[in-house]
């Protein structure tokens, strides 16, 4: 056995000989981390502009968040929910205050994370509402990502991540992102219908971000419809987007977030994964009150590493350092730092027309094809002048720094964007 990896090239070959090639990574080798940076096995350093996908909100190895892992880990990690622990209780209080609603059902994964608010919603709908059993559907939006399994891929329009996967999970009505008619459409002729679930901005599809009443008249439909509102935050939460959570209506989170503009709105259930834990430890979470969360019983719903110590621990230390660093209020100055410097660069550019977003979930659309290898190819760009960025849905890159950041590590960062965007258009044909 290798005791350790001496060059990029050789764990670069070990993956692709031993490892299911279910990822396309950009060639570069990580193996340190800190704060808003990135060192690859020869010892280059990076910017981090992805953030693990918004896990590590809180910047790599934040001290604080490690240290709990570690102080925990010396005492109890697992014991299954088949017994009691002395830190998820804790944990359950403290959760459920932090974002003001009544219950918490803890998880892994975001996918799981999903996957229990789905049964929650089903359930409640046969229970509560008198909803035929196994007639419920739920309402998604086209271009949603909610997770992998097969159940959330059923409803997914992206062949990448469906094809040949079936036979598909019945029971899903999928509807366009950002159009209030057709929700209200489907819940005014279908009865049948439990819950919409939905994606406050769709990261995956390219930082898709919907009309700024979007999910507020989308709260006032369902109400009106007796149907129940999830809100998938997985991407989205934890200070992302410059607000404790994309969409805030308890003065709790206003008050985490020193932000009253906009239209907020509280959603009946949260979805919650990613940086609730900093990248640190797996953690995912179902919130919701007690008329919904009381349906599940016991036997009905659960996992063995679901409400773990060790995770307990270090989920209420990230949410700790949320606070205490105010990084919510850094993601929306920051948010608007940036994308007013790339809008004066669209100016300049030829290869970039677009800037969107919110707080420190950004996005840049490459004028080009989404079967292109352009955005791809800027990437890997980037890469080679310090920066870590990736492409999705071909000619979109999304930005995603840890809301560490300072505002001169930002400019720096736009600076490197700028340059390598110009010196590739050089040579760029459409």
């Amino acid at each position: 056995m290798l005791e350790s990896i001496r060059s990029s090239k050789e764990a670069i070959e070990l993956e692709d000989k031993y490892g299911a090639h279910n990822y396309h990574p950009l060639p570069v080798v990580l193996s340190k981390g800190e704060g808003v940076y990135v060192w690859d096995v020869e010892g280059k350093k990076y910017f981090d502009f992805l953030s693990s996908y918004s896990a590590v909100n809180q910047g790599h190895c934040h001290p604080k968040i490690v240290g709990a892992l570690t102080d925990q880990a010396q005492t109890l990690t697992l014991t299954s929910r088949a017994f009691y622990n002395d830190v998820l209780g804790v944990f359950e209080q403290y959760v459920t205050n932090y974002f003001g609603f009544d219950k918490v059902l803890p998880m892994n994964t975001g996918a799981e994370a999903v996957e229990t608010a789905i049964k929650i919603s089903r359930k409640y709908a046969y229970e509560k509402r008198g909803i035929p059993e196994n007639e419920a559907k739920i309402v998604v939006c086209e271009n949603n990502f909610h997770g992998r399994t097969t159940t959330i891929i059923s409803f997914s329009n992206d062949e990448g991540a469906r094809k040949n996967f079936g036979p598909y999970t019945p029971g899903f009505v999928k509807i366009p992102y950002n159009d209030i008619d057709a929700l209200e459409s489907v819940l005014k002729n279908d009865k049948s219908i439990a819950a919409f679930l939905v994606e406050p901005i769709q990261g995956e599809a390219g930082v898709m971000t919907p009309d700024d009443d979007f999910i507020a008249r989308a709260k006032e439909v369902c109400s009106a419809n007796d149907v129940l509102l999830i809100a998938d935050e997985i991407q989205t939460g934890i200070a992302r987007t410059g607000s404790l959570l994309a969409v805030c209506g308890n003065c709790t989170c206003e008050s985490k977030c020193e932000r009253q503009e906009g239209s907020y709105v509280r959603p009946d259930m949260l979805v919650l994964g990613k940086a609730i834990s900093g990248g640190v430890y797996p953690v995912s979470a179902v919130l919701t009150d007690d008329h919904i969360m009381e349906v599940i019983k016991p036997g009905q719903h659960g996992s063995t590493f679901g409400g773990n110590p060790l995770g307990a621990k270090v989920a209420m230390a990230a949410l700790e350092v949320v606070d205490d660093e105010k990084l919510a209020q850094n993601a929306r100055n920051l948010g608007e730092v940036f994308r007013e410097r790339m809008n004066k660069f669209i100016e300049k550019s030829e290869s970039v027309t677009l800037v969107r977003g919110r707080g420190l979930l950004n996005a840049i659309v490459i004028n080009d094809t989404q079967e292109s290898s352009t955005a791809w190819d800027i990437c890997v760009a980037l890469k080679e002048n310090g920066l870590l960025a990736k492409p999705t849905h071909g000619n979109i890159i999304r930005f995603a720094p840890p809301l560490v950041m300072t505002e001169d590590e930002l400019h720096e960062c736009c600076d490197i964007i700028e340059k390598t965007i110009l010196e590739f258009e050089k040579t760029w044909k459409k």
